[in-house]
């Protein structure tokens, strides 16, 4: 008899699946939309303002009309996923990367592994928290590098670093995309009620650790008990034994030109409001100064560079067939009604069980829509007159959001983000869902309580 996870189907069947049923949402719903109105350059919905329009019902061929659109409207998220790869590749073969990491932990220490896990689930959580998501897309190749030096495998290396930015970007009490924009169409102050979301960040992230020392051990008894094996780790594995690693001076300039990237980078972020266009400038940039660290021909430079692209070209192509399923329901005006009738299946509920439902309504639309600010100018002004009449505090609804966003980016298909990272891990999406279903389980458990707390402790500022 199959198990579970037999039946799930590679994640480009799950996507073209579901790129149809948005088609076939356009002939089963009535047609509808919200009006919208501009505020800082984004179009917001205004609350009470859903009407039925004229239904739209697409021909089969705008299926595969919509996938150039689609990539046309992701094309800043593929293209830093093809400028963090090639600037991974050259950095790569410049041997720097397998120095540093081999040297590191030779440093450490084999019997300080456990250690290592929880603090590098923890640095990449807080690169998730204060950077972003795709933002940190350079970095999970390192922990690829780094699990592999310590014994573990590829699904560790997800584990420690998309495991560790996915919790901190979803739970993250800074998080300007989902907090942010929710709290600023909500007329809160921006970032209030850290504390009680810090408590919950660190817990999930603590969860996220635990679950991975859990698997490191697991493998370390019985390595064919780990879901990693039989996957390509070439370019990731280290070439010679930790006691042979020895830091060079190429190699501290190299660290060091990793540094300052990363430093103007996240100066960038914070003080002019970088995104994804100007950090892949920063990353090619980088690339471009490693080229001359290579005793490499033109030619062989040439090939280094589209062999990297080659093995990152898979996270890129599913994050273009993820954004075809908004494209297919916004063409066929069956987004906001999908919003409309998820808003109103909450009415009529108690007030714990109504926040309860927001997080499952949440969890739902990021499937739809797995863009965290776009999922907030969608939904929230909705909720919040919702929220409202149910009596849970604005605070409450921008939780419940927030969580039902974030917990369940784990597990999205069409989240772009998601799809390129373990790509790039060479994890499988299937052994992904095996590896991550506990976490995923024991976070919503967790969620629902601080949401629940939320609605006994009117949760404020209202």
């Amino acid at each position: 008899m199959k198990k579970w996870y037999e039946y799930i189907p590679h994640p480009v069947i799950i996507l073209f699946g579901m790129i149809v049923l948005a088609w076939l949402f356009t002939y089963l719903l009535p047609a509808g939309e919200f009006d919208r109105v501009e505020i800082d350059g984004k179009m917001k919905v205004v609350a009470g303002s859903f009407h039925y329009v004229e239904s739209t019902k697409l021909s089969p061929s705008v299926v595969f009309q919509s996938m150039p659109k689609g990539y046309k409207a992701a094309i800043e998220v593929i293209f830093i996923i093809v400028a963090s790869g090639i600037m991974f590749g050259v950095l790569n073969a410049t041997g720097a990367v397998e120095n540093v990491v081999g040297s590191f932990v030779k440093t450490l220490g084999k019997n300080n592994q456990n250690v290592l896990i929880v603090g590098m689930t923890f640095v990449y959580g807080v690169l998730g928290m204060f950077i972003g998501y795709e933002n940190n897309i350079a970095m999970i190749p390192i922990a690829a590098v780094l699990s592999l030096a310590i014994g573990g495998d590829l699904v560790l290396a997800t584990g420690i670093a998309v495991g560790g930015v996915t919790v901190g970007f979803g739970l993250s009490p800074f998080n300007p995309y989902t907090v942010g924009t929710a709290q600023r169409i909500a007329d809160l102050p921006l970032f209030s009620g850290a504390l009680l979301r810090i408590v919950l960040c660190v817990l999930g992230l603590a969860t996220m650790a635990w679950y991975n020392i859990s698997y490191f051990k697991k493998i370390q008894a019985n390595p064919e008990k780990g879901l990693g094996s039989g996957l390509d780790s070439s370019g990731f594995s280290l070439s010679k034994p930790i006691e042979s690693f020895k830091m060079h001076w190429k190699d501290w300039l190299i660290l060091g030109a990793f540094v300052i990237m990363l430093t103007i980078m996240i100066y960038g972020v914070f003080e002019y409001k970088w995104y994804l266009n100007d950090i892949s400038a920063l990353f090619l940039i980088l690339a471009f100064f490693l080229v001359f660290f290579l005793k490499k021909s033109s030619i062989e430079v040439g090939e280094l560079v589209l062999d990297s692209v080659a093995k990152v070209a898979p996270g890129a192509f599913m994050v273009g067939f993820a954004a075809t399923i908004r494209i297919v329901m916004e063409e066929g005006k069956v987004s906001d009604s999908i919003t409309y009738y998820l808003a109103n299946s909450l009415e009529g509920l108690p007030n714990y069980l109504s926040a309860i439902g927001m997080v499952i309504t949440q969890s739902l639309m990021n499937f739809m829509i797995p863009s965290g600010s776009g999922q907030a100018l969608a939904t929230m002004p909705i909720l919040i007159p919702l929220g409202e009449m149910l009596h849970l505090t604005k605070q409450t609804v921008v939780l419940a959001f927030q969580v039902g966003d974030g917990v369940s980016n784990l597990v999205n298909p069409t989240f772009g983000g998601l799809i390129a990272m373990i790509a790039i891990c060479r994890v499988p999406f299937e052994r992904w869902l095996r590896f991550i279903a506990p976490v995923v389980a024991i976070l919503v458990v967790l969620t629902i309580i601080f949401v629940v707390i939320s609605v006994l402790i009117n949760y404020g500022p209202a």
